[in-house]
């Protein structure tokens, strides 16, 4: 298995997957229990995430996956969700050219557009992406005919559309992506059985040590999380074109957009406007975007997933399908 990996480009160091060549890495962790799961949320994380930094409490993904975990549990304790933190592309530093520009932002998007393809090859729960600050860039660029129900942009410094009506719309290439998907199957990349989370819960299981075997280096990956070599190995062997589904003449999804912003976010003082390649575009907070804006609190750029905060609760609604009750 090694030597495949290698041959496909790629080192896999326990639930890690490293791109030679990339010294930040790629990452993607699932939290919870995909196969049993009612509903799936993707958070996707900003500029200055790398592996290095990706458990660094919940102003990244992974800490940020578990707080979101814990308060859907204490929202709706009866209802399962499973939670994709997800570092599939090369997050730019906040001091670069690069940030400015959506080159990193147009090639994670096609990533994204892999990884949800193969989650819902998985599972036919309902996905939602939620996407901080340059992810809400990258997310934009992606979500357009995408299977998922909602996307939340929070701290965003604006967006490459100019309406969420225009981001909701069925791509001409992508329009039956959202429609139903079908129901996974056992050979699916994620189809692995086996093994138990922290929570208990019964999650994929792979040979790469991901929730706790060895892998072929005899590294022993971290409890709770499900699948990622395979996730990720198998996104490499499949086709740039996005996801493709397999299910046919099913009704479309309507796709929700929501939009959030802390009282004491610097992005707020960020021009939404785009010149040439530098900058990104529509304010999603303006109300002749049309998005959903849903109520955050006081906190910063990086407090979105704190626990007690209005955001984190609102978030977690989201994640569950509870639109109704998201405060404004």
């Amino acid at each position: 298995m090694l030597r495949n990996l290698l041959l496909a480009g790629l080192v896999t160091v326990g639930a890690l997957v490293v791109w030679p060549g990339q010294p930040s890495g790629r990452l993607v962790r699932i939290y919870g229990d995909l196969a049993t799961a009612d509903r799936v949320a993707i958070i996707v994380p900003g500029a200055d995430t790398t592996v290095a930094t990706f458990d660094d409490g919940t102003k990244r993904p992974g800490g940020a996956a578990r707080a979101l975990l814990a308060e859907a549990a204490r929202l709706a304790p009866r209802e399962r969700l499973a939670v994709v933190a997800w570092l599939d592309y090369d997050s730019p530093p906040t001091l670069s050219l690069s940030v400015i520009t959506s080159d990193a932002a147009l090639k994670g998007a096609r990533a994204l557009r892999r990884t949800i393809s193969e989650l819902h090859a998985r599972t036919p729960s309902p996905i939602a992406l939620l996407c901080h600050s340059y992810g809400s860039v990258l997310c934009a660029k992606a979500v357009p005919g995408l299977p998922v129900t909602d996307l939340a942009v929070f701290g965003s410094p604006g967006l490459d559309a100019p309406s969420a009506a225009t981001l909701a719309q069925p791509t001409a290439n992508a329009e039956p992506a959202r429609a139903a998907i079908s129901a996974p199957t056992a050979n699916t990349p994620l189809g692995m059985k086996g093994g138990h989370d922290t929570q208990g819960a019964t999650c994929p299981q792979d040979t790469h040590g991901t929730t706790g075997a060895q892998d072929d280096q005899g590294a022993t990956g971290s409890p709770g999380v499900c699948g990622t070599a395979d996730l990720l190995v198998s996104r490499h062997k499949a086709s740039e074109e996005g996801p493709q589904s397999g299910a046919t003449g099913a009704a479309v999804v309507p796709l929700r957009i929501w939009a959030g912003l802390g009282e004491s976010d610097w992005v707020r003082f960020v021009p939404k406007v785009k010149l040439g390649p530098v900058g990104f575009g529509a304010d999603p907070m303006n109300p002749s975007f049309g998005a959903r804006v849903f109520a955050v609190g006081s906190g910063g750029h990086s407090d979105y997933f704190t626990p007690g905060t209005p955001s984190l609760r609102n978030l977690a609604l989201i994640a569950l399908g509870h639109e109704g009750e998201v405060t404004s």
